[in-house]
């Protein structure tokens, strides 16, 4: 066991274990973003920060998964990327929305 734990976090690691293990800490830290955001409302609630660190963290997932070439790592978050840039396109879509409301009622009546 001792040998497997050197060869396993001593002798491979490189940049690529940085990457991956920077990563794998963006992609926990939505996890602690979105709870913290729920006890502060006091209800289950997911921060715009939760789909950003998402994005970001599945990314660079993404890449040290095809750097490791495993099939089953490149799926997975690659199938994440899609559902996380829609969640930011739908946030962005609705802010939009409520510009131009907030504009529309602006408009003194004439």
């Amino acid at each position: 066991m001792r040998d497997f734990l050197h060869h396993v976090f001593i002798e491979q690691f490189d940049l690529w274990i940085v990457l991956g293990f920077f990563a794998q800490a963006m992609f926990t830290a939505r996890f602690l973003i979105q709870w913290i955001a729920s006890e502060r409302a006091r209800r289950s609630v997911v921060p715009v920060a939760f789909w950003t660190f998402s994005l970001a963290g599945g990314a660079l997932l993404l890449v040290y998964a095809l750097h490791r070439r495993d099939p089953v790592f490149i799926i997975g978050q690659g199938a994440g990327l899609f559902i996380y840039t829609r969640n930011l396109i739908l946030i962005a879509g609705e802010k939009k929305r409520e510009l131009a409301e907030t504009k529309t009622l602006e408009v003194p009546n004439r």
